[in-house]
């Protein structure tokens, strides 16, 4: 059976983790940051900082040498997105001649370079990894995998055989996957709902109803869509598990970091009152100025987040935002790209 390791000891990582050790892969290495995970992980097997309640697979064993992680045929990376330059340069310092397959879960998009994170450890490893790298993501909350609640998500690999080696590695009776060549979509779905997650938070936080919701996440998925396809994916790819599964429940959950902070932005607080009270600023807040930042020159409309951006980090009022969103221009629902079939 493979060794598995997995960088990242948060709620994610660890989650991970103790799926794949209930499958019986033994010992799944956790690299932490500290003693006090280390401790309650290996002595305790629970990570109540991050997945309170839980209780660990006895095989899920915490480490903060990379030493022993290395030691992995697969080695799952679950790091912040503002991490992971960081971490790849460290792992490529002790993997020497070691080319295990690298499993990316993290959902973000680099600040400053706006890469995906696949671009990230490509750019940082070389280019012959592409074919040892896979990513996996969708609507698959820490809390409930971690409890072995039924879900699913989908992994992108440039191999085809790749993608299938992963699916079968964290396929299970509670854990569905599905497979996809698309990475640039699957990491876009992952990385963008969180923009839409704050949006649907705000208006939660401004009092707005059911009604808004479902329009934010309808007309939030065509920005994504549309985003997506001008980078490179495919548009199918964001009617699936990465795309919409994602954003329905991130925007829908209160697990969702991303939405609890949009309530608070919209119940009045500033940004940093919100991070304080969230203990860590939200993925979609750098994903948001990251997007905003990428997308300025390009002739892309992507009015909800355009006007989630002006309130994070312009001041700006968010009824004013919501405002402005109801009152622009009439359009036509279908994108032009798809309009053929529904033209009169």
């Amino acid at each position: 059976m493979m060794k598995i390791s997995v960088i990242g000891g948060g709620s994610w990582g660890t989650a991970l983790a103790n799926h794949l050790a209930i499958k019986g892969y033994a010992p799944v290495k956790v690299l932490v940051i500290n003693e006090k995970y280390l401790k309650e992980i290996n002595e305790k097997h629970t990570n109540e900082n991050y997945l309170p309640g839980v209780k660990l697979n006895k095989n899920v064993i915490a480490t903060m040498n990379y030493e022993e992680i290395i030691e992995a045929d697969l080695i799952i990376l679950s790091v912040p997105s503002h991490e992971m330059r960081n971490v790849i340069k460290t792992l490529k310092k002790y993997l020497g001649e070691k080319k295990p397959i690298l499993v990316s879960t993290t959902k973000g998009i680099e600040e400053g370079t706006h890469m995906r994170m696949s671009q990230v450890i490509i750019s940082e490893l070389g280019e012959e990894w592409v074919e040892r790298l896979a990513v996996l993501s969708g609507p698959t909350h820490a809390e409930e995998v971690s409890r072995q609640l039924p879900s699913s998500c989908v992994v992108a690999a440039k191999k085809k055989e790749l993608a299938e080696l992963v699916q079968d590695i964290f396929m299970s009776p509670t854990l569905r996957v599905y497979i996809n060549p698309d990475i640039i979509g699957v990491e876009l779905g992952g990385a963008l709902k969180n923009i839409i997650a704050l949006a649907a938070g705000i208006a939660d936080g401004l009092g707005y109803g059911d009604n808004t919701k479902a329009a934010l996440i309808t007309r939030g998925l065509t920005e994504i869509a549309r985003l997506g396809v001008a980078m490179g994916a495919k548009m199918m790819t964001f009617a699936g598990l990465s795309g919409l599964g994602d954003l329905v429940v991130t925007c829908a959950s209160m697990h969702s970091r991303n939405r609890r902070f949009g309530i608070l932005i919209g119940q009045g607080k500033t940004l940093e009152e919100a991070t304080k009270e969230v203990k860590q600023v939200a993925e979609g807040v750098r994903t948001c100025r990251a997007v905003y930042e990428m997308t300025r020159d390009m002739d892309l409309e992507l009015p909800i987040i355009t006007q989630c951006y002006k309130v994070l980090f312009e001041g700006k009022d968010p009824e004013i935002g919501v405002s402005e969103l109801m009152t622009r221009g009439a359009k036509h629902e279908i994108e032009e790209v798809a309009r053929d079939d529904f033209e009169w």
